[in-house]
């Protein structure tokens, strides 16, 4: 994959500690962070599905996991799944 790759992270509402369901960004902070530290563009997209993290690049979803998995804030140094994403963006066609 080129460096400096457009990567459009769709992600959907899920449940906070006070009951509501809604649309964050908190649990994405690391995830964005290690995606812009090798240059990407990212962009985020509302998505329907609840609780859903998915990465794509060219049209392609590379990556999917559980936005509850995701770390909470932070740069995602020390998160595996933000690891695991980044290195599902270098690998994509």
């Amino acid at each position: 994959m080129p460096e400096r790759a457009l990567v459009t992270v769709r992600f959907g509402p899920y449940s906070s500690s006070s009951g509501l369901v809604e649309h964050r960004t908190y649990r994405l902070q690391g995830l964005r962070a290690a995606l812009a530290g090798d240059g990407h563009h990212v962009v985020l997209e509302e998505a329907p599905d609840r609780n859903i993290v998915e990465l794509i690049v060219n049209g392609e979803n590379v990556f999917q996991c559980n936005i509850k998995d995701l770390d909470f804030g932070g740069d995602g140094q020390l998160d595996p799944l933000c690891e695991e994403a980044r290195r599902a963006v270098l690998n994509a066609y």
